[in-house]
């Protein structure tokens, strides 16, 4: 249990005892600084502390916003301020540093001491969050007027409402906006009162969607029509966890992960069901579903690429690359037709469901894939008109990161070395070796040797785009380029060899492998970096697979089965390492636990 101290002598017709018990507190009372001191000493150092003035006037609400979210090492309010054992150490600083009274104070002029202590906080360099409180009430009244003129405010406020509105995403899609979160709330609100957790709501989600999935593989139309609606079902659930998170507080590094993978993991699980029901009536549709994943995922890497190079961008430069979007954000419908014409998790998951219950999965996927090719060509060249008009270098954490998410491997790096010296920019020599690869893989026979040394050429190409660091204006153009040259490879030597079975192999390889850069984005955006360097060397980087997979259809595809054995082996053998380290970082890592990330809901 966590513990809370109340400063100064207590309110009269206070609640805030109660409250604060509400909220898993453990309640104690301090005179002033030094006795709080003392009571802070006794709480054990890996527990919670909070300290709210005993005059503390505002919605139980606020003070949960303050007292309760696990994101922050520290988090105020007016009147509240809480600790999390990471700060700890600072807040006896400051404590130990508040003046003594030279007198005894009456009630109504004592100082704030908890406003006092997280100015301290933050000058001590630990940043204090302070939670935008909108309609709630938060306050240290001065006198009896001030109070009771508060405690009116606090009566005028339903806090409920505002909790269960405060659990929906600001942003959000159309479709999810209007046609989920309207009930989804009541949803989470449910779970939270029979103490579900957001991470169970998570797994429900899951094993749902991998229902639905199955009811596509069946081929039969009450199994697409089931998979249909499950899967809007596994939807709901998937706003639901979220939306639990943020209406309960119960963030975790856990739950940030599991909410960022299982929506890969259902999609393409989904993806996998449809092409084997479509496989039963004898449509063959695994090279339109891997063509579907392969857009989704490189249109992903482009969002998350321009993000992150973007990520510290400040002042003018900001500005600049804003303001058509903010034009836009001032005419009303703009603002959803943006939202939809992205094709975000809501709209393309109402789609894949109305299309499955109500066509094909061959419509499905050709659906999908004129979406997602829309979608990604306008938010590139968005991205691309906001790019040319920057000013400035990127910062080294931008060019940092957007070297993690090229996934260069011991080839290429070895390649970057040599020939560092080449004044090429990094998108054209990203541009050339993908176009090299592609083009030889499209139109060379397939077990070539020429493309084995197309695959020798983008080694090449792929080390001279990373030889210095990525700080260009469309240096977020890599990243992607090479998504779409080692996924796109693996695809058209999967479909022309006519190997049996090798195209659902290759749908495995890549999903693998997607899962890899995924987990990479997620790391960074946690602040823990990308994955551990021996990762990414036993994998291969994405030049090092791109290589190996043209030199098994080299020396295989002639063999039929062998190429397709080849495939998967090399999918199982990637999944395991990339799962099993995952699962071990995001264990046992200290990663700050953000919901709200990823793709919008």
């Amino acid at each position: 249990m966590s513990t809370a101290i109340l400063t100064g002598p207590p309110a009269p017709g206070s609640s805030l005892d109660g409250d604060l018990r509400s909220l898993g507190f453990d309640v104690r009372r301090a005179s002033g600084a030094e006795e709080a001191r003392a009571l802070l000493a006794a709480v054990p150092a890996g527990e919670r502390v909070a300290l709210v003035d005993s005059r503390f006037v505002g919605h139980r609400h606020a003070l949960r916003l303050a007292l309760t979210d696990p994101r922050f090492p520290a988090a105020a309010v007016s009147g509240a301020l809480a600790a999390q054992p990471e700060a700890r150490p600072a807040l006896v600083r400051a404590l130990t540093a508040a003046p003594a009274p030279t007198a005894p104070a009456a009630p109504d002029t004592a100082d704030d001491l908890p406003g006092a202590l997280a100015d301290a906080l933050d000058a001590d360099g630990v940043a204090v969050h302070r939670p935008q409180l909108g309609t709630l009430v938060a306050a240290v009244p001065a006198d009896a007027a001030a109070r009771h003129e508060a405690r009116a405010a606090v009566d005028a406020v339903d806090d409920e409402a505002v909790r269960l509105r405060s659990a929906v995403k600001a942003h959000d899609g159309f479709f999810t906006t209007f046609f989920i979160s309207t009930y989804s709330r009541y949803i989470a609100r449910w779970c939270a009162r029979r103490g579900l957790t957001p991470n169970q709501v998570t797994t429900a989600s899951l094993l749902t969607a991998l229902i639905a999935a199955g009811c596509a593989a069946t081929g039969e139309r009450g199994g697409y029509v089931a998979a249909g609606v499950l899967l809007l079902v596994s939807f709901v659930l998937d706003c639901t966890d979220g939306q639990l998170a943020r209406y309960a507080l119960k963030y975790s590094t856990m739950g940030a992960w599991l909410d960022a993978t299982f929506d890969r993991a259902k999609e393409y699980a989904f993806y996998a069901g449809l092409a084997l029901g479509a496989a039963r009536d004898g449509d063959d549709v695994w090279t339109l579903a891997l063509a579907a994943m392969i857009l989704m995922t490189c249109r992903h890497v482009v969002d998350f690429a321009f993000n992150e190079s973007n990520a510290e961008a400040a002042g003018a430069t900001a500005k600049t690359s804003l303001a058509l979007s903010s034009r836009l954000d001032g005419v009303g419908w703009t603002v959803w037709a943006r939202r939809m014409i992205i094709l975000p998790i809501g709209e393309r998951w109402a789609m894949i469901a109305v299309l499955t219950a109500a066509t094909s999965p061959r419509i499905v996927f050709w659906a999908l894939i004129f979406g997602c090719a829309f979608a990604a060509c306008y938010t590139t060249a968005g991205r691309l008109l906001r790019s040319v008009k920057r000013r400035g270098p990127r910062t080294d954490r931008a060019a940092r990161a957007l070297a993690d998410l090229v996934d260069s491997g011991p080839l290429a790096s070895a390649a970057a070395r040599v020939l560092r010296r080449l004044p090429v920019p990094a998108p054209v020599a990203a541009l050339l070796g993908a176009a090299l690869m592609l083009a030889v893989a499209a139109t060379a026979p397939v077990g070539s040797w020429a493309t084995v040394g197309a695959a020798g050429g983008y080694v090449l190409l792929a080390g001279l785009a990373v030889a210095r660091p990525l700080k260009g204006a469309l240096d977020w153009f890599v990243p992607p380029l090479f998504r779409a040259a080692e996924y796109g490879t693996v695809l058209l030597l999967a479909a022309r060899s006519d190997v049996p079975q090798a195209v659902p192999a290759a749908f495995g390889l890549v999903a693998a492998v997607a899962y890899h850069h995924y987990d990479t984005v997620y790391r960074i955006r946690g602040g823990t970096g990308a994955p551990p360097a021996w990762l990414v060397r036993i994998t291969g980087g994405h030049e090092g697979r791109t290589l190996l997979v043209t030199v098994l259809a080299a020396l295989l595809v002639d063999r039929g089965d062998d190429f397709t054995s080849a495939l998967t082996a090399l999918a199982g053998a990637l999944a395991l390492v990339v799962l099993v380290e995952s699962i071990r970082f995001w264990v046992s890592s200290g990663a700050p636990a953000v919901h709200d990330e990823g793709e919008t809901a």
